[in-house]
């Protein structure tokens, strides 16, 4: 019996993993959507949504049914809490993707400064180097590497900041409209980041049982 709950608890964890690299796909897919002024991707995009949402609620009511039949504790329970939040905020990236395809919906067929463009672009990779991290680290258990997603997350608020100083220099009032939904769509990237370093933080209380940043040893095997 015991076997067959440790089964589940790695099923559900594979699952949440799984909704991670959904979303970081949906973001991928947003970000070229926007810098190639692609509607129909972009509508790809927003009509993906609902399968995440799905998924994730799938995912509570999984730890739900868990938790009542299984009774677990300590250790246990921490993981079944902690893979729904952590669902429930790769959700939120989801539906961050799907503003940014509507960003891209409303900029199609326009053509603005290349240098927002740039900017969009390289904030989207280092968007996707965040996520990479924090799948890695929730799927392998690593506390280090969930530690670090900070630090990975500070060029993306700096390229977030950039944005501004670039719209000052815009005088065109079309380039300006444009660039509106440009840096709506920075601040929604920025977000997907932020929502990842929290989902770091929450992997740290899933192997260690505490959230300060103080040096720990997990007390368990990940799962």
């Amino acid at each position: 019996m015991r076997e067959g709950f440790r089964q589940e608890l790695k099923d559900l964890k594979a699952e949440v993993v799984a909704i991670g690299r959904r979303c970081a796909d949906q973001t991928e897919l947003s970000v070229r959507a926007l810098i190639e002024g692609d509607a129909d991707l972009a509508d790809i995009v927003i009509q993906g949504d609902d399968e995440i949402d799905a998924r994730t609620l799938g995912v509570e009511e999984h730890a739900l049914e868990v938790m009542a039949t299984q009774f677990p504790v300590a250790r246990d329970l921490r993981l079944l809490h902690s893979l729904t939040y952590v669902a429930w905020h790769m959700e939120r990236m989801g539906d961050l993707a799907v503003n940014i395809a509507k960003a891209a919906r409303r900029t199609a067929g326009r053509k603005g400064p290349q240098t927002l463009y740039d900017l969009i672009q390289a904030q989207g990779n280092l968007v996707h180097r965040v996520l990479d991290a924090m799948l890695a680290a929730l799927e392998s258990g690593d506390l280090e590497l969930a530690r670090k997603l900070p630090e990975l997350d500070e060029p993306i608020d700096h390229l977030f900041k950039q944005f501004f100083r670039e719209l000052a220099r815009l005088q065109n009032e079309d380039d300006i409209e444009w660039a509106s939904s440009m840096v709506l769509a920075s601040r929604y990237l920025e977000r997907v980041a932020d929502n990842a370093v929290d989902i770091g933080e929450r992997i740290q209380y899933m192997l260690t049982g505490t959230f300060d940043s103080v040096e720990h040893t997990a007390d368990s095997p990940a799962v």
